[in-house]
């Protein structure tokens, strides 16, 4: 029972850590659509979710099936993440100084750029694959279940936030949000160099 209760402790606190990236992205998100309706809500978080559980799944199947392959892709890991929100907050920062701060419509969030953060915020979650790799299948998968969980309601949390805050900030959002995804890039890519 006490190794039980240690496992579910332990999954809950690795989906918080996990989470931080996407429920700053979902801060942002927020931000730049201050009337995201209770079901998008739910896509983006859940989008958040799946990708924050998937990523352990398969960094321990990677461990389990090829070990040396992942381990020299796992450098450029950080690279990947700069790569990809430097370009979605550099993109929204463009929009939101072109825009002069006026009041217009908010960007919405596309399917194709929740893809890209989901991927961003999640690929360092690969390498939780690693300190999972004793488990057996069932345990990885209910370790991934319960971040995945948490992902989700951390970044509901963030986006409702976004939101309160995005309808105060009207016209500067896009460029407060891209400064934000900018910001998480350059600390992922920093954190992941200095391991």
């Amino acid at each position: 029972m006490r190794v039980m209760i240690g496992f579910v402790f332990n999954s809950l606190l690795l989906g918080f850590g996990l989470a931080m990236d996407a429920f700053s992205v979902s801060l942002a998100n927020g931000l730049n659509e201050p009337r995201m309706r209770l079901r998008k809500m739910i896509y983006v978080a859940g989008t958040f979710g799946v990708f924050q559980g998937l990523m352990p799944l398969i960094g321990w199947f990677l461990v389990h099936t090829a070990a040396e392959k992942f381990s020299s892709f796992e450098k450029m890991i950080p690279w990947i993440a700069l790569i990809l929100l430097l370009f979605i907050g550099g993109k929204m920062l463009i929009e939101g100084i072109l825009n002069k701060g006026e009041e217009s419509e908010a960007v919405r969030l596309t399917p194709a750029a929740l893809l890209i953060q989901g991927i961003a915020t999640s690929i360092d979650a690969l390498s939780v694959g690693f300190t999972i790799a004793d488990y057996g299948f069932l345990k990885a998968l209910a370790a991934a279940v319960m971040i995945a969980g948490v992902t989700l309601g951390i970044c509901i949390a963030g986006l409702k936030l976004g939101k309160r805050f995005g309808m105060k900030l009207a016209g500067k959002a896009n460029i407060l949000g891209g400064v934000i995804l900018i910001g998480i890039g350059t600390e992922i890519f920093i954190s992941g160099m200095a391991k």
